[in-house]
């Protein structure tokens, strides 16, 4: 039986992306997000469920096992974005940066983490971003939120070790996908110069950083956040 991967926010950009890349691989998937996907594969399951929901995803992660098996793998990719001074950012901002970035990760780490630890250990790879080491003007809350996802991604570690879980994060440079559409091309274009590779990430790239931490061989791999592209 292939092995299980989960995977949050796969109705498109990188989770999509991700998705259809391990599916290639011979995994089974288990994608979830807030509406309904037209992704369609044999090994492919998804699930309509906000991940800032508990019971939500309490039921989903339970059902995971009980229908198609054990999750060895977690991504916890959703995630939300909003650019604002933060003198004019409203707190339904930082409710809906936090809810999403920082609380939907701590969930479905803690649940699949459960999972793990009694099938013999597994993958768990959060989602960072470069705005959190490059202090971006304008991201203040976003960035807030990676930084307590690399703070949790690094005490898991540690908690989860003896489990034989490792947990790591990934801190990618700006990808062409929705999260990115509203901001100004000149903000664009000046965060990109200080990257030291200065271009658009890709979700191959990502594909990449992912690959490298589920693989057999990455098992003393863990508390770790590689940033592409680079931080100046």
């Amino acid at each position: 039986m292939s092995r299980i991967a989960c995977i949050t926010g796969t109705r498109k950009g990188i989770g999509r992306h991700l998705a259809n890349h391990l599916l290639a691989q011979g995994w089974t998937v288990v994608g979830c997000s807030r509406r309904e996907s037209d992704l369609e594969h044999p090994n492919y399951t998804h699930f309509c469920v906000d991940v800032t929901d508990e019971e939500a995803v309490v039921a989903m992660v339970r059902k995971i096992k009980r229908e198609i098996g054990p999750i060895y793998a977690l991504i916890n990719n959703a995630g939300t974005a909003s650019m604002n001074h933060i003198l004019l950012s409203p707190k339904k901002s930082y409710d809906r940066i936090f809810d999403t970035n920082v609380l939907g990760t701590f969930l479905l780490l803690r649940e699949c983490g459960k999972q793990m630890s009694r099938h013999g250990g597994g993958r768990i790879v959060n989602f960072s971003s470069i705005a959190h080491p490059l202090n971006l003007e304008g991201e203040a809350l976003y960035a807030a939120s990676k930084a307590s996802v690399e703070s949790i991604t690094r005490t898991a570690a540690k908690e989860l070790a003896n489990y034989g879980i490792t947990v790591n994060a990934i801190g990618p440079t700006p990808i062409e996908t929705d999260l990115i559409k509203n901001v100004p091309e000149a903000s664009m274009q000046a965060l990109l110069q200080r990257q030291t590779i200065p271009r658009f990430g890709t979700c191959e790239d990502v594909a990449n950083c992912v690959d490298f931490f589920l693989r057999d061989e990455s098992a003393f791999v863990t508390g770790q956040t590689i940033y592409l592209g680079g931080v100046a």
